[in-house]
């Protein structure tokens, strides 16, 4: 017997020496061909590239259906499976006689009692066995039931794995006993192998009930010896009462008293103690007092990840976050990179939403600014701009300066993103933040590091007008030797709009004509346009420009020449005493380019009469959702199509628009003015799901009922939603269409057009749907008695409501202070009022600007970090184009816990400013 083993050992071990042998051997011929090819030729190629696998599979089945060759040459077999299994990996299918036929041969392997060739064929199945015919996998599984049951640990181990990914709900009723056992197995190999399958086949629901059987198994070996198990038993059980609140807690109040030895299951209980807080946090007693326990764990890991649960708790207070900063601190000075780059993340994170509390950690992060990984300096430096003091901003800077040069382009966006960020925090040092993005503007980097930082400069000079002159004249200074043609179309842009009002206009001119002299043909037109901008406005250099623009006449591109005759035309009537000449050189347009493709668009399915005008196109919302796409039979809000390169921008009232101006009866309705977004008015769990959708026209108000049948046995006729109009006598139903035949799942509308009064905007309308049901087969959906229309029935959904919002469509503003003025204070209602239900001044804007139906202008629904008190410019259009301006002032009140609101409306019409108004709840 002891003969027999040391034979086999032997054997092995002579096994594994030529499989050693073999591979060095490719490594070799590798090597030479390598040596052959031409010097240049840096690519690193697999030493299996360029294998055919008609070759590959001729060799496998003629050596794995050899039994002196799987007994003697199991290195050879252990080749040509990672041949095959390179082959996958490189995306080639073996499908047919070739996939039989191999697996066929693969399965023969199972009598070679060689271990490395016995681990490469358990490989090769998991990876096949999978997709193949069950009638094929059924030898294999009787192989590997075997080996289950075997007195070799890696290969019960290997075989479960496999078991596990080949076999059906079915076939794990057979082997349940087997994988119970394995669960409870005194192997940590074994049982964590059954564990890790199980918790694979839990995502299957036909194979989850099987593995529920198993709950008492997976129980024990929670307090098993082998920390891996404890790893992989937990996770299970979690799995498995994830659906189960009440079992949750259970399990992390009966782990979290007897603590596993394994850090790894440490760091899940404290995940799921976490997640507990998170969804609930008044019912989870202790759960805090335990991941505050485990900031003294002995494991590194399990502190840290007790650290950062505590710090990413929605609602924790700063005295609830200190016990784990100050084990970040800790971490800060660690010997280990990955510590320190993980202690400093979290606390950026924390700097964001309570910078006071990381503050205490700013002299240990200025020790990593200098740290040899510029991914932990980056991080050190960006949460120290969050967490300094106004006193301490010049030496930080200084010591920014001095090492950004150091960093790649990506983290230095992060830096520079984060400057930005702090110069609105401390507007009185905006010297030293202006010269510090001037300086590294300066400096190397592509596209994304240069327009990050000319963006921030823009942001400065919209925000904080103090910097406006000071700024420009940096961006002129980076135009002189700018390689980016966009960036310097944009800022020659700026320049347009912004230098002509500044102190001295004229000392822009140089830099712009320098541009028209020595640049490309892009920005030589983007200069011309700047140019006519500073003589349309500054009747000083009017005359100047006049000249300068002169001398592009007779440019070699047609743009820079169409530009330069344009503006010369326009200032040369300007000077004539035409305003108009002005208006089109300075003023935007009045609508956004977008909005103005899309209105066009709508313009086109129901044109109006008359010269086509910025007032006679439809109105177009600009809020950013979202484009809906039209089913067969009618249009559904929940259907979404992507907006591609080459497919044109379709707003929501053209999508709309297309379907139902295709109706005969909706046709003559006129220009389709704003489509609301859709309104369940049935639970999503009902047998009859409806949607409502208002479609809103001068005078007629239609709605669209988007019905879907979700019983697969019923199939219903005649489907008609009964609208009952307001107390109001002056609403009419004018027209009616129904659903004729409403098929399982298959989402139709239904209509209902209602005359509007004049003078109306508010409703309640009670809505009833009516059908015929009758009984059907759901394997085809056809009616069992096709004669008979089945039983009238009838189905309440909730009514439908209509406010003074549905009237007003978002436009966006292009200059709201000019149009401010130009509609003018005559019709200006302003009011004021206390919100005591919102405590912040982001919730109280996010209402405001719901409640109103406007939408936010020039970035002003961005509350700067820290503020008091803050002001939105918002804007719209009333239905039949009636502009609406809105002004809304927001501040806290400390002493009573709310936001105080003042607003000012203007627009066209003295009712309409009175209606926007009194929207506001």
């Amino acid at each position: 017997m002891n003969n027999s083993t040391h034979d086999t050992e032997e054997e092995q071990q002579s096994s594994k020496g030529s499989l050693v042998s073999s591979m060095m051997k490719e490594l070799n011929s590798f090597r030479d061909k390598e040596k052959m090819k031409s010097e240049d030729d840096e690519d690193i190629v697999s030493p299996y590239f360029g294998i055919e696998k008609s070759q590959v599979l001729q060799e496998a089945s003629a050596a794995f259906n050899n039994p002196k060759v799987v007994k003697l040459e199991p290195a050879k077999c252990c080749l040509l499976i990672t041949k095959l299994l390179y082959l996958l990996t490189q995306g080639e299918k073996f499908a047919g006689e070739d996939a039989i036929g191999v697996f066929f041969a693969v399965t023969k392997l199972f009598q070679s009692k060689n271990v490395a060739l016995r681990r490469m064929t358990f490989l090769f199945l998991k990876e096949v066995a999978e997709g193949t015919d069950p009638e094929n996998v059924i030898i294999v599984i009787q192989s590997l039931t075997k080996d289950m049951n075997s007195t070799e640990d890696l290969y019960r181990a290997n075989a479960i794995r496999v078991l596990c990914k080949i076999i059906d709900a079915s076939i794990l009723g057979q082997l349940d006993r087997y994988i119970k056992q394995a669960i409870v197995d005194r192997n940590a190999l074994v049982s964590s192998s059954a564990l890790i399958c199980a918790n694979q086949m839990s995502v299957d629901l036909e194979k989850r009930e099987v593995v529920r059987r198993w709950v008492n198994e997976v129980q024990e070996c929670v307090n098993s010896r082998s920390e891996m198990v404890q790893f992989h038993a937990l996770s299970l059980l979690y799995t498995l009462k994830s659906h189960d609140r009440l079992a949750v807690g259970r399990i992390v109040q009966q782990y979290s008293k007897s603590t596993p030895n394994s850090p790894l299951a440490m760091c899940l209980l404290v995940r799921y103690t976490a997640k507990m807080l998170r969804d609930d946090v008044a019912n989870s007693k202790g759960a805090y007092d335990f991941l505050e326990n485990c900031l003294h764990h002995r494991s590194e890991m399990v502190i840290f990840e007790a650290a950062k649960a505590i710090c990413r708790l929605p609602e924790a207070a700063p005295q609830d976050i200190m016990p784990a900063v100050t084990v970040l601190q800790l971490f800060l000075s660690s010997h280990k990179p990955s510590m320190r780059f993980a202690a400093v993340r979290i606390l950026n994170e924390v700097a964001m939403r309570v910078p006071n509390v990381v503050s205490r950690c700013n002299d240990d992060m200025e020790n990593l600014i200098s740290d040899s990984n510029k991914s932990i300096a980056t991080l050190a430096i960006t949460t120290l701009l969050k967490t300094g003091s106004e006193v301490g901003i010049d030496k930080l800077m200084k010591q920014i300066g001095g090492f950004i040069s150091e960093i790649a382009d990506e983290f230095k966006i992060v830096v520079v993103r984060a400057v930005r960020s702090l110069c609105f925090k401390f507007p009185k040092k905006q010297a030293v933040f202006l010269n510090f993005l001037s300086s590294i503007l300066r400096e190397e980097g592509g596209y994304e590091f240069k327009k990050v930082i000319v963006d921030s400069i823009l942001q400065l000079i919209d925000r904080i007008p103090s910097v406006r002159e000071a700024g420009l004249f940096h961006l002129c200074e980076f135009i002189e030797d700018c390689e980016f043609n966009s960036l310097s179309a944009q800022i020659l842009h700026i320049l347009g709009e912004q230098g002509p009002s500044t102190g001295q206009p004229a000392k822009y001119i140089r830099f712009i004509y320098n541009r028209v002299i020595l640049e490309n043909a892009h920005i030589r037109a983007a200069a011309i346009s700047a140019l006519g901008k500073f003589g349309a406005q500054v009747e000083s250099l009017t005359d100047s420009i006049i000249i300068l623009l002169q001398r592009s006449q007779n440019d070699d591109d047609d743009e820079v020449r169409d530009r330069a005759t344009l503006c010369l035309s326009l200032l040369r009537g300007l000077k004539n005493g035409h305003a108009s000449s002005r208006t089109v050189l300075v003023d935007p347009l009045p609508i956004g380019h977008n909005a103005l493709q899309r209105s066009l668009e709508l313009y086109k399915l129901h044109p109006t009469p008359g010269h086509l005008t910025f007032d006679s196109l439809p109105i177009v919302e600009d809020a950013d959702i979202p484009v809906e796409e039209v089913p067969s039979g009618g249009l559904n809000e929940e259907s979404v199509v992507e907006e591609t390169a080459t497919a044109p921008i379709l707003s929501k009232e053209e999508k709309y628009a297309e379907a139902l101006y295709a109706i005969p009866a909706f046709a003559n309705l006129g220009p389709l003015f704003k489509s609301c977004k859709s309104v369940a008015l049935t639970e999503d769990e009902t047998e009859y799901l409806v949607h409502c959708v208002k479609h809103i026209f001068q005078d007629h108000l239609l709605l669209q009922f988007n019905i879907t049948n979700t019983l697969n046995d019923m199939l219903l006729s005649q489907v008609r939603v009964q609208v009952q109009e307001p107390d109001c006598e002056e609403w009419e139903i004018v027209h009616s269409i129904q659903v004729p035949v409403l098929s399982f799942n298959t989402p139709a509308p239904a209509y209902v057009l209602l005359k509007r009064p004049s003078d109306l905007f508010q409703g309640n309308f009670t809505a009833e749907l009516h059908f015929r049901a009758q009984e059907c087969d759901p394997a085809t959906g056809e009616a069992y008695d096709a004669d008979v229309d089945g039983d009238e029935e009838e189905y309440p959904v909730e009514d439908v409501e209509l406010n003074s919002t549905d009237f007003v469509a978002k436009i966006n503003v292009p200059n709201f202070k000019s149009a401010w003025e130009m509609v003018g204070d005559s019709n200006e209602i302003s009011s004021k009022f206390e919100l005591p239900q919102y405590k912040t001044l982001n919730d109280a804007i996010v209402a405001v600007t719901e409640f109103l139906g406007l939408r936010p202008c020039e970035g002003t629904e961005s509350v700067p970090h820290n503020a008091d008190a803050h002001n939105v410019l918002m804007s719209g259009s009333f239905l039949g184009g009636v502009k609406i301006l809105a002004r809304a002032s927001f501040s806290i009140a400390p002493s009573r816990g709310s936001v105080n609101l003042k607003v000012a409306i203007r627009s066209e019409d003295s009712t309409v400013s009175q209606i926007v108004m009194d929207c506001i709840q």
